[in-house]
């Protein structure tokens, strides 16, 4: 999904104080040739928006409105996250805070591996997709964000594979790759992944 174009301004305020984030982000912007500075919202003071949406794009738009109001800036978020339909979509736009503690990714992992237990009587593989949706606002009343979306798909482990990226990407199992997405190198997963998806499809806009 993708609407409208944009030209690109020479700074875009980041709506994301993740660490992981926002380092792929930023190398995202570099890989694409987009000569925009990106300023996390922590450089400014910002913090967390309240993320009281129902889906992904609500909590996208709601997070780019929140940094474009508070910086007077336009603004861009990323809500992304792990979908597992035979949970029925969880941990989906809880994806952060699935074990109670945002950003415990530990504690995340070992929830979704403990919710899968049941499922695991049968060979079959555990079905999955990570989803990405980009949302960049001119200012913070914008009508008209421009929306981009990424999925990946693939399969979750029975245990944790690879020491890069960050969430649920040592659980992600990449069959046609034979390794997890915490196996990849950062370059190499930015190509394929939900967030690299939406980006390039942002890229194509502008």
């Amino acid at each position: 999904m993708a609407n409208s174009t944009f030209c690109l301004d020479s700074e875009l305020v980041l709506a994301s104080n993740n660490k992981g984030k926002i380092a792929e982000f930023e190398l995202l912007f570099s890989e694409l040739n987009l000569n925009t500075t990106i300023i996390p919202q922590g450089q400014l003071h910002i913090e967390d928006a309240i993320e009281d949406g129902l889906s992904f794009v609500e909590n996208a738009i709601i997070k780019a409105r929140h940094a474009a109001k508070l910086s007077g800036r336009p603004a861009i978020a990323d809500d992304s996250g792990l979908v597992v339909p035979i949970l029925n979509g969880a941990p989906g736009i809880y994806s952060a805070r699935y074990a109670g503690e945002h950003g415990d990714d530990n504690a995340n992992n070992a929830k979704l591996l403990q919710d899968l237990q049941p499922y695991r009587q049968s060979e079959q593989p555990i079905k999955a997709m990570f989803v990405c949706v980009l949302a960049l606002v001119r200012h913070a009343e914008d009508p008209l964000p421009i929306i981009c979306e990424g999925i990946w798909e693939g399969e979750i482990l029975e245990q944790a594979r690879g020491e890069h990226g960050f969430g649920y990407d040592p659980l992600f199992w990449l069959a046609d790759l034979s390794c997890s997405s915490a196996e990849l190198p950062k370059q190499e997963k930015n190509k394929i992944s939900h967030r690299g998806q939406a980006m390039q499809k942002f890229r194509n806009l502008l």
